[in-house]
């Protein structure tokens, strides 16, 4: 790898760390980024939030933490550690997308700050089903909980390049549309990271884990094209909060 490719991977990477993530990034130009190229290393992003998570998980452990006490805690490091912007992403998509009658209107919704019942209950089901994962993950080993969290938040920030790849933007605004149309290349070697770093981890329990973000993956992908002609950053935090579940609930199953 020449210099310049070198340099390229890591603005990528930082790249990638500051869209998805509320962590110091070193400075950079705004004229050397490549929002679109970058979203190769959306799993990588993955791998440092779900080892941030899983350290706080040992630490809690450690030092005498009750499961439960510590299933929240790593629960709120993946939360925090991404200023909840997935989260947000829940909620709207499940406001806009079961609350309007048409897709002008859905897409007004979700573009609303405010939250409504469909958004709550998605938040609501998505925190416990987590937080019980977690505690389960936990209760059941250390390795195996640190290995599920890597690889739940590397394949769950796949789907994003895929459905970017995929879907037409359903907006002429917004942060999906100002990183604009993926690769389908790049989507590829996004999911390739994902898939081989799960099955290392997991080994063939990694199998089971890629058939379902793939399966929900389609399915996500199918309704937001038939309900707003598209994805948005909405969508993409939907279906990273979706497909992170499903990764975790099939470990344990």
């Amino acid at each position: 790898m020449s210099k310049n490719d070198a340099n390229l991977v890591l603005q990528d990477l930082i790249t990638a760390l500051a869209l998805l993530s509320r962590l110091p990034v070193p400075d950079h130009n705004d004229a050397t980024l490549r929002p679109a190229q970058s979203a190769w290393a959306y799993p990588l992003v993955g791998a440092v939030i779900g080892a941030m998570a899983a350290f706080a998980g040992m630490l809690a452990i450690a030092i005498g933490t009750p499961t439960p006490l510590a299933a929240a805690l790593v629960l709120g490091t993946l939360i925090v550690s991404t200023g909840a912007m997935h989260e947000d992403g829940l909620a709207d998509t499940a406001d806009g997308l079961w609350g309007g009658w048409t897709p002008t209107r859905r897409l007004e919704i979700m573009k609303d700050s405010h939250i409504g019942a469909y958004g709550v209950i998605a938040l609501v089901l998505s925190l416990l089903t987590r937080w019980a994962a977690l505690w389960l993950l936990l209760e059941a080993g250390m390795a195996l909980a640190v290995a599920a969290l890597i690889s739940a938040a590397m394949l769950s920030r796949a789907v994003m390049p895929a459905l970017m790849s995929a879907l037409p933007h359903a907006r002429h605004t917004g942060l999906s549309h100002s990183v604009g149309q993926v690769a389908t290349r790049t989507a590829a070697f996004a999911a390739t990271i994902a898939c081989v770093t799960a099955i290392l981890l997991l080994g063939t329990d990694a199998l089971m884990a890629i058939f379902w973000v793939a399966g929900l993956t389609i399915a996500l992908g199918t309704i937001a094209r038939r309900k707003i002609g598209g994805q948005t950053g909405d969508i993409l935090g939907a279906s990273q909060q979706v497909t992170e579940i499903a990764v975790l609930l099939s470990i344990l199953t």
